[in-house]
């Protein structure tokens, strides 16, 4: 299958070949005719599965047949979780956009940063990515409108419910015309989910995709048996010894990210922390940083690290052990991605080791645990 038998447009196809897309994921292959259709939809699929280009080019598609328009009231609303979903959201349209004759303005709005500049830069705005309370401050203040809108985006549902934006989730439902096109993801099909799908769609096309295996066969998995008071020199020792270029390290807490950063910075390993006490400018130029490779090690908390989508990422570290199966997975799929190896370590203390044998359990596969006593570092 390919882009062309999905429905679009020459111009929009053009723009897929530029922007160096090649085959549609499985979910981009259902979710683009149906969004076509004016469907409403529900997508139940994983980060990295090719989602947002799944609902972006079709949207930018139905752009390409309306004229520009130079008012506050919005024709397209994205709702996310984080900011730096809405970042990375608005990046996927501004890539694809730029290829497109009719020009298409979008913005990107969140808490954390000045709500001035995004205020003076949301007239004639065509698509809105926009975090819950911001985008609730931005109408309260009269800066955008809502109220004929065509279509929204729901993404990632379950965690904009799992983060506490019900009630706000509430009121900008309430805003919203009653006909339009509404598209809804999530990964789960939590209580709370399943409540806000039939509150939300009429007859929708559903289309999930299987979430890869829970170990991917490219991730080599290691773990080290180590004191906690040696987890530092033992990073350390593996960033050296192994000449790494690129590691992402999660930490539990926000103190603890920062501590190792400043220990990593102190033995010659560049490394920026970055978690949710950090201004949005910080997280984004330490995020640009690793991403375009001159930042060698970037120290995460899992809330945070949501929104960090890597295509070629060569190593992860558990510096400390998530709490859930569930977040393990997901931050040792950080790597491995698109077809190249990856390494996922962790660092075990005894007391760990329970967690850890429930972990792999879970998992259903066994990882290889090193006893640190004869390594030297």
């Amino acid at each position: 299958m390919n882009f062309s038998d999905l429905g679009l447009s020459p111009d929009i196809l053009q723009a897929i070949q530029k922007a160096n897309y090649e085959k549609p994921y499985p979910i981009q292959v259902e979710a683009i005719p149906a969004i076509l259709q004016k469907r409403d939809l529900l997508g139940l699929a994983q980060t990295g599965s090719g989602k947002t280009a799944a609902y972006i080019l079709p949207i930018l598609e139905e752009l390409q047949k309306s004229s520009i328009h130079k008012s506050r009231s919005v024709p397209v609303l994205i709702i996310v979780p984080t900011r730096e979903l809405a970042a990375q959201v608005e990046e996927v349209i501004r890539m694809f956009g730029k290829f497109l004759p009719r020009k298409v303005k979008s913005n990107a709005v969140f808490g954390g940063v000045s709500i001035n500049p995004q205020m003076i830069k949301l007239n004639g705005t065509d698509i809105l990515v926009a975090t819950p309370g911001r985008l609730l401050d931005l109408i309260a203040r009269n800066a955008i409108s809502i109220s004929d809108l065509k279509t929204l985006v729901l993404d990632e549902a379950d965690k904009v419910l799992n983060l506490g934006f019900k009630a706000e989730l509430d009121e900008i439902l309430s805003r919203l015309p009653k006909k339009r096109q509404n598209l809804l993801f999530s990964a789960t099909m939590e209580d709370s989910v399943g409540q806000l799908i039939d509150r939300l769609l009429q007859n929708p096309v559903k289309i999930e995709v299987k979430p890869e295996e829970i170990t991917p066969e490219l991730i080599n998995q290691t773990a080290y048996l180590v004191a906690q008071e040696k987890k530092g020199p033992l990073l350390r020792h593996l960033i050296q010894e192994g000449d790494w270029k690129q590691v992402l390290v999660f930490a539990s807490s926000i103190r603890t990210a920062d501590n190792l950063t400043a220990k990593l910075n102190k033995n010659g390993i560049q490394a920026m922390a970055f978690h949710g006490d950090k201004s949005q400018g910080a997280r984004t130029e330490a995020l640009k940083q690793f991403k375009g490779g001159t930042l060698r090690v970037l120290v995460a908390t899992d809330l945070a690290a949501r929104g960090i989508d890597i295509q070629f990422l060569p190593h992860v570290v558990n510096f400390e052990l998530p709490r859930s199966p569930k977040d393990y997975i997901h931050r040792i799929g950080r790597t491995g991605r698109a077809g190249a190896s990856g390494e996922a370590i962790s660092l075990i203390t005894e007391e760990d080791r329970h967690h850890w044998k429930v972990i792999q359990k879970k998992m259903k596969r066994w990882v290889e645990l090193v006893d640190t006593d004869n390594l030297d570092f």
